[in-house]
Parts: structure tokens; sequence; C-alpha cells
């Protein structure tokens, strides 16, 4: 037996390439009728767009693709190469829901403060909360603040006061 040619496991025959291209074979002319009955219709540009893609399988096997694939899908190589794929997607995807949920990289979180600053008008009145660093002077049209009491009124005071400052 020394002329002959042994084939390892994992290497596709050739029934299996065959079995491959008759399915694209049946899918494209499965396409193509679909096509005609689609021409018959009179809608043309669906009638063109189901033709381009019911040409595709066999312009894969023309090209050899679907060759390439039987020898990809009967490859424990490949196989592992595509578990390697998923594992590197999957820390991808996990890093980056990560970063979302603690606010992102340092960049991404000064831009969003610059925008949050840029969001508040010049011209706003200051803050309700806390004592300011020196006065701050009001508009005219604007009555001074009540002193606090120090109780939790304040806390509802000073959403009136917002709410009554934009009209609401």
């Amino acid at each position: 037996m020394e002329g002959t040619k042994r084939t390892r496991a994992t290497e596709p025959s050739l029934e299996d390439r065959m079995i491959a291209e008759t399915v694209c074979s049946a899918v494209s002319a499965a396409g193509l009728g679909i096509a005609v009955v689609t021409v018959y219709r009179k809608r043309f540009l669906a009638a063109a767009r189901i033709t381009a893609y019911s040409l595709l399988p066999v312009g894969l096997v023309m090209t050899g693709v679907v060759g390439w694939l039987a020898d990809t899908a009967f490859s424990p190589t490949a196989w592992a190469g595509f578990g390697v794929l998923g594992g590197a997607w999957l820390l991808f995807t996990t890093t980056r829901a990560v970063e979302r949920r603690s606010g992102g990289s340092r960049k991404e979180r000064k831009a969003a403060q610059t925008a949050q600053r840029e969001a508040v008008a010049p011209a706003a009145s200051a803050p309700s909360l806390g004592q300011g660093r020196g006065k701050v002077s009001r508009p005219a049209a604007q009555p001074a603040a009540k002193p606090r009491s120090g109780g939790a009124g304040d806390d509802f005071s000073d959403i009136e006061a917002i709410l009554k400052k934009h009209g609401i």
C-alpha cells in the first residue's frame, strides 16, 4: 500500500464538499425562482435584490470559499481558534461594561465634567446649598433667600426655589 494516499480523520472528504456545493446550488436556484415570481408581480427592484442574494452562494462555491469553509468546519484547530476569538470578545465586552459602570476613562470623565459646567448658564444664580466664599450679587428682581432654620423643610424649600426659578 505504498502508492495510496491516506487522509487524516480531521480532513473533510470530497463528499462533504460536494454536499455543500449542492446545497448552495439549490439555494441559488430557489432564490432565482422567487426572483422570477417577483418580476412577474412587477416588483423589479425587489427582484433585482433577490437575484443578487441568490447568486451569492454560487459565487462562493466558484471562488472556493465553500471548500475553505468545509476545511475549517471539520478542523479542531479552527474550532479552537473560534473559541479563542470568543474568549477575547467576552473579555472585551466585559471590560467595556465595567468601564461604563465605573464612569469611563479619565478623558471621558473630564469631558463629562466640562460638558456639565458648560450646561449651566453663565448668569445662573449661586447654588442654594451651603455658604459661598463671598457675597454673591443677586439681581434686584429676586428677593433675598430666607435664613435657614436647620430642619428637614430646608431640603424642600431649596427644591421649591429651583422650581419657582424655572417657572414650574
